[in-house]
């Protein structure tokens, strides 16, 4: 079986804040290719997790209608360990942030349509 996403605990969960601890596997399928003897999580992949755990916690989103501020600061690798907030705003905006032992890793805001 191919893994697409990270090992997922949920640390946090109120109305308009989750926040998840993700171990990023090295088994992951968006490792391979990218790069070759020196893997690194791909920002595309990075926004796609956001977009996934935004539809899971947030129902009420329906669809992205544009990406904000977004930044890459630090590469991700396997068997890393990141926190991922995400903070929804009253404007169906989700700004979002990956970070590893206390550094922004990469960050953005998203904007929303609702269902």
């Amino acid at each position: 079986m191919t893994n697409l996403f990270p090992a997922v605990q949920l640390l946090q969960h109120c109305d308009n804040k989750v926040e998840l601890q993700l171990d990023i596997r090295a088994d992951i399928a968006y490792f391979e290719g990218h790069f070759p003897n020196a893997p690194v999580l791909a920002g595309v992949t990075q926004l796609h997790w956001v977009v996934q755990y935004c539809k899971q916690y947030f129902p009420q989103l329906a669809a992205v209608s544009s990406v904000e501020v977004l930044k890459f600061q630090l590469m991700i690798r396997p068997n890393d360990s990141l926190t991922l907030l995400l903070e929804r705003t009253a404007d169906a905006t989700v700004l979002f942030s990956y970070s590893r032992e206390g550094s922004k890793v990469a960050s953005g805001r998203l904007k929303w349509t609702l269902a």
